[in-house]
């Protein structure tokens, strides 16, 4: 009997977090198109979804962006007045070991919700609606922040894997090149 090496899929190792990371960029995208639908009040529409899309901006950078890939950012103004982007991330071999379907689903909603946003923004381009533009710049600008943030932060994150692995690498082989030497 032939038995097939079976496959092992890798599972979201966190669930919950995943959810609300999906749940408000979902929330406000439904809640701004459906809207148009059965609400007939601009400010509603407005303050709902600029909320919605605020909850999302602040699950995003201050808990999916630490459980789901590992990285954090701010940005804070100094002394002289200058803006000073931070980051934050975890050390290399914790980042390694992040789940791939985590990070996935992390990065492809990132981008995808900002593209959602700017092609509702064509369509209120092309029905003539500058109100609606106004939220659709907010929640888009929300969007664009942490893409901004977490690319920045991914990019610093990654100068720091290469570190770290070239420190293993080089204490590993300087070690194994001192043993080898000394016959230990």
């Amino acid at each position: 009997m032939d038995q097939q090496p079976q496959t092992v899929s890798e599972n979201y190792a966190n669930p919950k977090t995943c959810f609300f990371h999906v749940l408000f960029k979902a929330a406000a995208l439904a809640f701004y198109i459906l809207s148009a639908l059965f609400v007939n009040n601009f400010i509603i529409i407005f303050v709902i979804t600029v909320l919605l899309a605020a909850l999302d901006f602040w699950v995003v950078k201050n808990v999916s962006g630490r459980i789901l890939v590992g990285l954090r950012w701010w940005n804070e103004i100094n002394d002289q007045g200058e803006s000073v982007w931070k980051f934050e991330c975890l050390d290399g071999e914790s980042l390694a070991r992040m789940n791939k379907k985590d990070s996935w689903l992390f990065w492809w909603t990132l981008y995808f919700t900002a593209a959602a946003w700017i092609i509702l923004g064509i369509f209120s381009l092309i029905r003539l609606q500058a109100d609606y533009l106004l939220v659709i710049g907010v929640c888009l600008t929300l969007s664009i922040a942490n893409i901004v943030g977490f690319t920045k932060c991914n990019k610093d994150a990654k100068k720091n894997i290469q570190n770290w692995t070239t420190n293993a690498l080089l204490t590993g082989s300087v070690r194994s090149h001192l043993q080898s030497a000394f016959g230990i």
